[in-house]
C-alpha cells in the first residue's frame, strides 16, 4: 500500500534538538512516503532545528517546566491536532498522549503511542506521589483503550502487557548507523588530554541516581584518567560544583549538549563509555539508554551498571565490564581494570559487530510492518 499524501504528526514534549528517537520515527515515516510533522516545544536556550527532512512545529509557551507546562502543552497541542488535517497521530510518551487521545477521538484518526521508558516510574514522580497519582490516573483512563502501543525494550513492554493486557511492541533506541555526520575532531580542540584514559559520561538527561557524582569522585583513585561529560542534566550544575570541591578540574571536562546529528564526532574523543544508572526505581532498572548504542557506534568498550537489559547487551557482546558497586573506589577499580584490560582488542572486534547489528537500519523495519499492517 502506497502512503504518499497520508499525513503524521508526531509530538512530544523535548526541544526536538537532541530527541534521537523522534527523530527517527519521523525520517522512517518520511521514507515510507507519509507527509511529517514533528511537534515540540521551544525554550529560550533552545537551539535550532537543522537540516530536517519533514516539517518542524516547535511550541513557544509561558511555562517551562511543572503542572502548567505540561497543561498549557497539551491545550495547545489538542488544538493543533483538531485543526490538522493528518490521518495519523502518533504520540511520544504520557505527557503527549491526553491530548493527542482526545483529538483523535474527536477527529476519528489513528493513534499510535511510543512510551519512551515507564513514565510513572521515574525517580521525579515517585518522590511526589500525588502528582504520579495524576499520571496514573491519566494512563490508566487511555491505556486499556488502545490497539496496541511501542516501547523501547522487553522489560517496560512486560510492565505495560501485565498491567493493561495490551499488545505492546519492542523498537529499541538504535541509532541510524549509516546517517553519522561524522567530522574528525582532535581533543587539543577542547582541552582534552592525550596522555590520559578518556571516560565518557553523556546524556541530555544527567539526572539522579544516574552514578554521575560516583564517576567524579572515582576519577580521585585514577590519575591516569580523565572523565567528559557531554549534555546537561538536573545535576549537571551540582557536578561541576563537586569537581571544583575535589580539585579535579584538570581531569574533568565538560561539552553541552550537541545536535544528534553531530554528537557521534564527540564520541568519538573518548576511549571508554559509562552508563552508571542506579537501581533505584523501576524505570531505571528496565533502562536502556541512548547513550549504549552510541558508545558501541562509536567503538567505546562500555563499562556498566548491572542493569538487566544494559547488561544483557554488554555480555551477550562481550563489549565491556559491568559493576556491581557504586562506590567511588570500588568504581575506581572497574575504570582501572578496563584501561589496562587483555580483552580490548576483543572488545574492539566486538564492538563492531555490535555496530552493524544494533543500528535503526533493521530496527526500523519493525516501525514500518507495523505501521503498513494498521494501514492495509
Amino acid at each position: 500500500m502506497g502512503f504518499k499524501g497520508k499525513k503524521v504528526i508526531i509530538s512530544v514534549t523535548s526541544d526536538l534538538v537532541t530527541d534521537q528517537r523522534v527523530h527517527r520515527s519521523a525520517l522512517t515515516l518520511t521514507n515510507m512516503g507519509f507527509e511529517v510533522t514533528l511537534v515540540g516545544r521551544k525554550l529560550p536556550v533552545s537551539l535550532p532545528v537543522e537540516n530536517r527532512v519533514y516539517r518542524i512545529k516547535r511550541f513557544n509557551l509561558w511555562w517551562h517546566k511543572g503542572p502548567l507546562f505540561y497543561a498549557a502543552f497539551n491545550f495547545r497541542l489538542f488544538w493543533y491536532l483538531a485543526f490538522s488535517n493528518a490521518d495519523i497521530f502518533f504520540a511520544n510518551d504520557l505527557d503527549t498522549l491526553a491530548a493527542n487521545y482526545a483529538a483523535g477521538k474527536l477527529k476519528r484518526k489513528r493513534l499510535i503511542y511510543d512510551s519512551h521508558e515507564y513514565f510513572t516510574g521515574v525517580p521525579e514522580l515517585v518522590s511526589r506521589p500525588r502528582i504520579r497519582a495524576i499520571w496514573k490516573f491519566i494512563e490508566k483512563s487511555i491505556l486499556p483503550n488502545l490497539k496496541w502501543m511501542i516501547t523501547v525494550n522487553d522489560s517496560i513492554a512486560g510492565l505495560y502487557r501485565d498491567e493493561y493486557a495490551i499488545d505492546v511492541h519492542v523498537i529499541r533506541n538504535l541509532p541510524i548507523r549509516n546517517d553519522q555526520k561524522l567530522v574528525e575532531l582532535n581533543r587539543a580542540d577542547f582541552n582534552l588530554p592525550n596522555d590520559k584514559a578518556l571516560f565518557l559520561f553523556q546524556g541530555a538527561g544527567i539526572n539522579v541516581d544516574r552514578g554521575a557524582e560516583e564517576a567524579v569522585q572515582a576519577l580521585e583513585f585514577i590519575p591516569t584518567a580523565a572523565l567528559l561529560f557531554i549534555g546537561g542534566g538536573d545535576v549537571y550544575e551540582n557536578i561541576k560544583s563537586l569537581v571544583q570541591n575535589k580539585n579535579l578540574a584538570d581531569r574533568v571536562f565538560f561539552i553541552p549538549k550537541q545536535p544528534f546529528e553531530k554528537l557521534i564526532s564527540f564520541t568519538k574523543l573518548a576511549d571508554f563509555g559509562l552508563t552508571l544508572d542506579k537501581d533505584s526505581n523501576i524505570n531505571y532498572r528496565y533502562s536502556l539508554p541512548n547513550k549504549l548504542f552510541d558508545y558501541i557506534q562509536a567503538g567505546l568498550p562500555v563499562l556498566a551498571s548491572a542493569l538487566p537489559e544494559v547488561e544483557r547487551v554488554v555480555v551477550d557482546y562481550n563489549i565491556g565490564e559491568i559493576t556491581q558497586s557504586h562506590e567511588p573506589h570500588l568504581l575506581a577499580e572497574a575504570m582501572s581494570k578496563m584501561i589496562n584490560s587483555p580483552k580490548l582488542a576483543a572488545w574492539k572486534e566486538n564492538l563492531n559487530l555490535a555496530a552493524a547489528e544494533l543500528c535503526w537500519e533493521l530496527e526500523g523495519e519493525k516501525l514500518k510492518a507495523l505501521v503498513q499492517n494498521e494501514l492495509d
